[in-house]
């Protein structure tokens, strides 16, 4: 399995940002994928994630922010940010996993967003939001 995440850099407050994680073909049509972040000192938290039936789970605190999405045609899986802010400067990171826990609602399995539900993880790019 392989994940290769690019598109960080900087940005200031109230930008936008895109990052991009580039999946191996066999884990893009059988695996859930997820984009995750840790800031210096802090866990790792989860951001979004995309159940194999594309299924979305987004961190509530982010949602309306932050957009995960896929282009199936270049098996790549984006993170679209929009009016961040300084606290959302961390090492951003893609995740994989072919069968994580899900939570069944209104006829939808929604990935959890938890660390330990995803066994594959990309090197991480960096995020920084300047004032």
């Amino acid at each position: 399995v392989q994940l290769v995440e690019s598109g960080g850099g900087s940005v200031q407050a109230g930008g936008s940002l895109s990052v991009s994680c580039t999946v191996s073909r066999r884990t893009y049509s059988t695996f859930c994928m997820g984009w995750f972040r840790q800031a210096p000192g802090k866990s790792r938290e989860g951001v979004a994630a995309m159940n194999r039936d594309g299924t979305l789970s987004h961190a509530r605190s982010l949602k309306g922010r932050f957009t995960i999405s896929t282009d199936n045609s270049k098996k790549t899986l984006y993170l679209q940010m929009n009016s961040v802010k300084v606290e959302d400067t961390a090492m951003y990171y893609c995740a994989a996993e072919s069968s994580p826990t899900t939570i069944w609602e209104g006829g939808k399995s929604f990935p959890l967003l938890l660390e330990a539900e995803f066994g594959f993880w990309g090197q991480g790019t960096q995020v920084t939001v300047s004032s």
